[in-house]
């Protein structure tokens, strides 16, 4: 009678937990979603290294100056970027000489053209031409999130010109360099 008893209380509990245990129509479970911050910038093209020269004179006649052509011009580099921000913050892509310096007589602008088609988001807005300077300038303004595309012919295109600082009358100002040191062009991706 005893094993009765104990038998049946067992078949209680059992009963009582499996009646606790059933599925039912709905079920939950908690997932966390992560969205980094990104802050990415790249310059593309098949060598970064560049060279701006002054022209001689057509046909090396005596009494002409130098001039600042073709030479002196050069769009073979695109800068590249992506960028997740947090909340209502923007970001801006700034521009400086950070070794070396422009010769006495000589201006170095650059341009960063529109954004190409690729990509998406808020890509900012390009400035005009920037004279280059050892304090850095904003180049972009207003990034959020966005990415640009990756390599040559995405993002935006910059475009290097070498000229005379003001006007010819600058001209006393030059002097022959034999061999140059490079002058190292930094951009910074960074909040405002």
């Amino acid at each position: 009678m005893n094993l009765n008893k104990l038998f049946f209380a067992a078949v209680i509990v059992l009963s009582a937990n499996a009646s606790f245990a059933q599925d039912t129509n709905e079920a939950s479970h908690l997932l966390t979603i992560s969205i980094p911050q990104v802050a990415l910038l790249d310059l593309e093209a098949a060598s970064t290294t560049i060279t701006l020269a002054a022209t001689v004179p057509a046909l090396a006649e005596a009494g002409l100056p130098i001039t600042f052509g073709a030479a002196a011009t050069n769009s073979t580099i695109w800068m590249n970027y992506s960028s997740i921000v947090k909340g209502a913050l923007v970001r801006k892509v700034t521009v400086a000489i950070t070794n070396g310096a422009v010769p006495d007589g000589l201006k170095l602008t650059v341009l960063a053209s529109a954004a190409s088609a690729d990509g998406a988001g808020t890509k900012g807005t390009a400035a005009t031409a920037i004279t280059l300077t050892n304090t850095a300038s904003d180049i972009v303004t207003g990034i959020g999130s966005t990415w640009t595309g990756d390599g040559v012919n995405k993002g935006r295109n910059l475009t290097y010109q070498l000229d005379y600082a003001g006007t010819e009358t600058d001209y006393a100002d030059l002097r022959f360099v034999d061999i140059a040191a490079p002058l190292t062009i930094t951009y910074t991706l960074s909040d405002i």
